[in-house]
């Protein structure tokens, strides 16, 4: 089986369950974003040298493949999906918030701001929580054009970024202060 289809050469996309649509689509943007935040995802578990975080991440990438799976099917064919996989619900929120407040304990945040690169792990997840927030602005894109039948997504997203901003500072949490905030050490108490 060849890997490309030649399908796609017009500019527009398969659905999940049938349908087409332009690759320039809200709903191929929405499940576009989630995808490259997946990847991003990956290069922070990758780059990780904490293995409590690289098990964190490792599920939330299969947890945003169900986001990518729901944002892929067009409404009409939404009784598809939900024959045939599971979709993100409250208890998939109520997890993350566990964690965040988990790592909140765990951590202890500086007071003023806090300048992404302390160290590569940290650093890929930052990357990976921005990419998140981009893919959150999809998703509310598309439940503004009435697209978005699940908004427990976009509660999801966004508390998706704010652990990831939590597993950051988890990773880098042995690290001197003013390695954390880029600051001069008098500065970053």
């Amino acid at each position: 089986m060849k890997i490309y289809t030649k399908s796609g050469d017009e500019g527009e996309t398969g659905l999940l369950f049938g349908g087409r649509v332009s690759k320039a689509h809200i709903r191929t943007e929405a499940y576009g974003s989630t995808d490259h935040a997946v990847s991003a995802i990956g290069l922070a578990r990758a780059l990780s040298e904490d293995d409590h975080v690289k098990e964190i991440l490792l599920e939330v990438q299969r947890e945003m493949f169900m986001i990518g799976a729901e944002l892929a099917t067009d409404t009409t064919n939404r009784h598809h999906l939900l024959e045939r996989f599971q979709i993100i619900s409250e208890d998939h929120v109520a997890k993350l918030e566990a964690l965040i407040d988990e790592l909140n304990e765990a951590v202890e945040l500086p007071p003023n701001f806090i300048i992404p690169g302390a160290s590569p792990g940290s650093a890929a997840i930052d990357v990976a929580r921005t990419q998140t927030r981009t893919a959150e602005r999809r998703v509310i894109e598309l439940r503004n054009e009435g697209m978005l039948p699940n908004t427990q997504i976009m509660i999801y997203l966004n508390r998706l970024s704010d652990l990831l901003f939590m597993l950051a500072r988890y990773e880098d949490r042995r690290l001197p202060m003013e390695i954390v905030t880029g600051q001069p050490p008098e500065k970053a108490e």
